[in-house]
């Protein structure tokens, strides 16, 4: 093996940017064995590692990247077991670059370890060569119930189960996996590849999954507990999308970033064998800045259009992840910077045709520390397009709140929790963003990881 630099990281192989913005395939390709090794074997080893603490689910960083280094790959998947039950996921996803990477001690002199990198190296070793992860204790004989399977109840739901729980998710949609399914690009995130199976490892520690269950509509939370469920955790995250409320956003063309992704992820628009409707157009707009818009924007770019993504900010500002921000722009993505919507134009139809927008400058930081963007009077323009995508956020469904005695909620809908995630319900448990509001999937399985060990410590306390 070549001699390795220490401050320089492993260069990791992607699609050609003219040739992935024209297909579905996943954009990055992975380390290869040779090349993870290489990788691994930077890390310092540090007695007191900083990257731990900077992890969401406080992963055993450099136990699984030790193993890597001598190439004990199967253990460095077990070691990832012990923490979290999507790695491979996380791998792909997680803003690695603003936590564990973060805090690299090589990151002061140089290019922190690719700790998301050999993350997925691990966890796609594992799944390729057939290693069985997971152990549970013996069963307890008490049952919890989780709802939603994204990465906020998956996460509880594993952690229960290893610690011998009965445990049974109830999912609104047909398949599990939650944002992971219908939020994520397969470019980005592999269904078939990556996502089941990582859910059937979750369903191979014992736990049930039950789709198609509506939890506000099909069944109640107090009719969980008549079940026998002793505990609840509400991990259903946030589905309702936000809109800017200006004129013509009810026009015939105008989707939520929600919306138009779960037809292409969940729903398969984007493949020819599936019949279910997408209309895109030559000229799509996508308004908003973070990984949402960057999904959104990238899977308009790939079904053929010519996508402009408006964000009132500047470049510096975009919350996006780089990488995410970075692919978008070898992909021919046209950023409009300092630019916001006013008015969505129609045609005699009722369908779109424009979007007038005005420039912004940027003025003082309001309360997120950013500088507030201005509008700068008399600057108005509008362009052809012919698709408009909100990509502004999401905030919780307000429906299990609303059908559940005693459970409060915050202004924005969020469910109201102590630090180890009991609501104000007895017994009702929550996490993940439908608490916080959209975020991050690593965020979310660190509220499920907590609340994992709150719902023990609860259950074990009532029935001791």
């Amino acid at each position: 093996m070549a001699k390795i630099d220490r401050f320089k990281r492993t260069p990791i192989s992607n699609q050609d940017p003219v040739i992935r913005s024209t297909n579905f395939e996943e954009v990055c390709l992975g380390y290869t064995e040779e090349e993870a090794v290489k990788e691994a074997k930077r890390c310092l080893q540090c007695p007191n590692p900083t990257c731990v603490p900077g992890c969401p689910v406080a992963i055993d960083i450099p136990g699984f990247i030790n193993h890597i280094a001598n190439r004990e790959f199967a253990e460095a998947a077990h070691v990832l077991a012990d923490y979290t039950a999507l790695p491979a996921v996380c791998g792909r996803v997680c803003p690695q670059e603003d936590q564990c990477e973060k805090v690299c001690i090589l990151a002061k002199k140089g290019e922190a370890i690719a700790i998301g990198k050999l993350e997925r190296f691990a966890a796609d070793w594992a799944r390729e060569n057939g290693v069985e992860v997971g152990k549970t204790k013996p069963g307890n004989g008490h049952k919890v119930a989780i709802i939603g399977s994204g990465p906020s109840g998956v996460t509880c739901a594993g952690e229960l189960a290893k610690e011998g729980y009965d445990v049974t998710i109830f999912e609104a949609l047909h398949e599990p996996g939650g944002v992971l399914v219908y939020g994520i690009p397969e470019f980005r995130l592999p269904k078939e590849k990556v996502v089941k199976p990582e859910i059937e490892n979750v369903k191979k520690l014992g736990v049930k999954i039950e789709t198609n269950v509506i939890v506000g509509r099909t069944v109640t939370i107090d009719s969980l507990f008549e079940e026998g469920f002793e505990a609840i955790y509400v991990g259903s995250g946030a589905g309702l999308p936000i809109f800017m409320n200006i004129p013509g956003e009810n026009l015939n063309g105008v989707f939520s970033a929600n919306e138009f992704l779960t037809r292409n992820n969940l729903m398969k628009a984007f493949r020819e064998d599936y019949e279910t409707p997408i209309k895109v157009g030559k000229r799509v707009a996508v308004v908003g800045g973070g990984n949402v818009a960057m999904d959104a924007a990238r899977t308009a770019k790939r079904l053929g259009a010519d996508v402009y993504i408006v964000y009132r900010r500047t470049e510096a500002e975009l919350p996006a992840r780089l990488e995410e921000v970075h692919h978008a722009m070898e992909e021919g993505i046209n950023f409009e910077f300092l630019t916001n919507p006013i008015e969505i134009i129609g045609n005699e139809k009722g369908w779109v045709k424009g979007i007038k927008c005005v420039r912004m400058e940027l003025g003082e930081p309001d309360a997120s520390g950013r500088r507030r963007p201005v509008e700068i009077k008399g600057s108005e323009f509008e362009f052809d397009v012919e698709t408009v995508i909100m990509a502004l956020g999401t905030s919780p469904n307000p429906l299990i709140a609303s059908t559940t005695e005693g459970l409060q909620t915050n202004k924005r809908q969020g469910i109201i929790v102590d630090e180890g995630g009991h609501t104000t319900r007895d017994g009702v448990f929550a996490g993940g963003d439908a608490v916080t509001g959209s975020a991050t999937v690593i965020l979310a399985m660190g509220a499920g990881k907590d609340a994992a060990k709150t719902i023990d410590k609860y259950i074990k306390e009532k029935n001791s």
